[in-house]
């Protein structure tokens, strides 16, 4: 069941969203009438997903969509009553990943939820991969550096220095990125 954190300043909007929401089999695990409260929440309950009206007194939707995904990443549906332009276009460079316009009509909801859990997922994927291809990057240019050195230092060719790292790896059972470490840091001074 998938939790969820409701957002807007008017408590008959929740209230609605709340019973839509949970007639289709989410949960709804807290509500807010503002930005700030609302980043609050998610920060505590970490929810599947979180709806922010756009209008808000204090903090509003996008400021709060910008800050959850400075401290939570979550996925966030914008509530506005509004179909602007520009208001969609701030609302996807705060990572904002659907919207609904008000009123909210119910088959909508459920649609509107999964392409937003979608997008996240797949943004999270991405965001994976990247982190690994640079962990990589990082490990081959450290493997390069130690690979130099040792033909450097010993005299070996590029070939030799590269089955010595990848030798003392297997041997000791270390990655190749922690024994080009090692003899990054014997290089003297």
């Amino acid at each position: 069941m998938k939790r969820i954190v409701v957002a807007d300043d008017e408590a008959l909007i929740r209230m609605g969203l709340r019973a839509m929401l949970e007639d289709r089999g989410y949960r709804v695990v807290g509500e807010a009438s503002d930005g700030r409260r609302a980043v609050e929440l998610v920060v505590r309950l970490r929810p599947d997903l979180v709806f922010l009206d756009a209008k808000m007194p204090g903090m509003d939707g996008l400021a709060a969509a910008a800050r959850i995904q400075q401290v939570c990443p979550t996925p966030v549906v914008l509530l506005t009553a509004y179909s602007e332009r520009e208001l969609i276009k701030q609302a996807q460079q705060v990572g904002v990943l659907a919207y609904l316009v008000k009123p909210i009509k119910e088959e909508d909801l459920v649609p509107t939820i999964e392409v937003a859990l979608a997008r996240f997922a797949d943004l999270q994927r991405k965001a994976q991969r990247i982190e690994e291809l640079e962990e990589q990057l990082h490990t081959r240019k450290l493997v390069e550096r130690a690979k130099g050195l040792l033909m450097q230092r010993e005299g070996l060719s590029e070939e030799e220095a590269f089955r010595r790292i990848q030798g003392e790896a297997r041997r000791t059972r270390r990655t190749m990125r922690e024994v080009a470490l090692q003899i990054l840091s014997e290089q003297p001074s």
